[in-house]
């Protein structure tokens, strides 16, 4: 008998035991994924001779960095784009996909985000409901949206009929599901998005939030027509060993343009000092596919498992994934919060933490965060958070290893039993 080391309810661990047994067809499938997108990477490395001194420091504007200048190589190569920006000054996904927003938009121009309401963060930044300084609106730029159809989907003809009746100078996809019940994009439906876009309206840029999405599936946006994407080393990308920054990814031309955002239009790329990062980022970039792979194993099992317990889920076990997110729809403000409490409980980092919900800047509604991570905000470490409204849904993502990824998630579910929320 191997001892336990938390107490799980006989009952609550039988369901966990049927939950993996559900899961090994997905996990077969997953390790196909991460074997291919960890070769890729390695191979990236190798062919632009990644050295001991590619790991060193620069200070001051920080020319001449040569480490800096190959892990931008490594990335673009392993996102199948043209080039990248990569950097520790990205403060956040939502700074970086704003360099970017500013980088090729210009006072007059309107973007089309074919995937409807943006996520909550993005909200200050183009200004929508009302003209935050200093966002896009206030800058005399535009946005529009093309509403999801019923089902969730991003409804093709109208963003036919938009893109063929006004010029947009972008169109924006937001791969990821956000604080929303609709599936993420995958890889596929991302090319059919673009090819609609360059078919009817060949000049317009076409963006994409990949923020959770990287090495999620064998191929990127930007190999299926995405002009530029963004996403958080903090996420995916930065295989939780990256403690800050974010990436800019895709055409030379539209890359160079947010690098002068970045610092100063004629300066661009060739300052920024790395400080001692490099050595972190590029073991970040190196271990991202393995721990997406992780996270992926994690937001299966807990899938199968809520849905064992008998609680609407999304993606369901077996169903393609396009990101990282897992959603269980627990119907109940305090269901919720036991969900978060009991996942804080399994953290290696602040286990002792009660989460509480607050008033987050940047969000509508108080949200509820369980984030026990040694980088402060890393949602590719175990994590769950969630706005306090209908449906009161908990949207989890992360675990650097699947082995103690399960014990948050398993906790979870017994403070639900606990504090009365779940029977067995």
């Amino acid at each position: 008998m191997k001892p336990s080391f938390f107490t799980i309810d006989p009952a609550l661990q039988a369901v966990s035991d049927r939950a993996l047994e559900r899961c090994r067809t997905a996990f077969e499938s997953i390790a196909d994924i991460t074997r291919y997108n960890q070769q890729k990477v390695l191979s990236a490395f190798i062919h632009h001779r990644v050295s001991e001194a590619h790991l060193g420091w620069s200070t001051g504007y920080g020319y001449d960095d040569n480490g800096r200048e190959t892990l931008e190589k490594v990335w673009a190569e392993s996102m199948g784009a043209e080039d990248a920006l990569i950097r520790h000054n990205f403060m956040s996904g939502t700074h970086t996909l704003t360099v970017a927003l500013f980088g090729v938009l210009r006072p007059g121009d309107t973007m089309l985000c074919l995937t409807g309401r943006p996520y909550d963060t993005l909200i200050g930044v183009l200004g929508i409901d009302e003209k935050v300084s200093g966002s896009l609106a206030d800058f005399g730029i535009h946005f529009e949206q093309v509403e999801l159809d019923e089902n969730g989907h991003v409804n093709r003809q109208a963003v036919r009929e938009a893109l063929s009746c006004k010029r947009y100078k972008m169109a924006y996809i937001q791969r990821s599901r956000g604080y929303s019940l609709r599936d993420s994009l995958r890889v596929a439906e991302i090319k059919e998005l673009c090819e609609l876009v360059k078919e009817v309206s060949p000049d317009t840029i076409v963006m994409v939030d990949n923020c959770y999405g990287e090495f999620v599936e064998e191929k990127e946006p930007t190999q299926v027509g995405a002009d530029l994407m963004a996403g958080s080393l903090i996420k995916n990308a930065g295989g939780g060993i990256a403690p800050t920054g974010g990436y800019i990814a895709g055409r030379k031309d539209l890359v160079e343009q947010c690098a002068y955002r970045l610092t100063a239009p004629g300066v661009g790329r060739e300052i920024g000092a790395t400080l001692g990062h490099n050595r972190e980022l590029f073991m970040g970039v190196f271990a991202a596919p393995h721990t997406v792979g992780e996270a992926l194993k994690t937001a299966v099992y807990a899938s199968a498992l809520f849905e064992e317990l008998g609680y609407a889920v999304t993606p369901r076990v077996n169903e393609p994934r396009g990101d990282i997110i897992q959603a269980v729809v627990l119907g109940n403000r305090e269901a919720l919060i036991a969900f978060c409490k009991g996942m804080q409980s399994g953290a290696p980092v602040d286990s002792f933490v009660t989460p509480q919900p607050w008033d987050m800047p940047g969000y509508d509604d108080q949200v509820i965060m369980a984030a026990g991570t040694f980088t402060l905000g890393a949602s590719i470490e175990l994590s769950a958070d969630a706005p306090l409204r209908e449906p009161f849904a908990a949207w989890m993502q992360g675990g650097l290893n699947f082995d103690s990824a399960q014990a948050g998630v398993l906790l979870a579910a017994q403070k639900m039993v606990d504090d009365g929320f779940l029977k067995l």
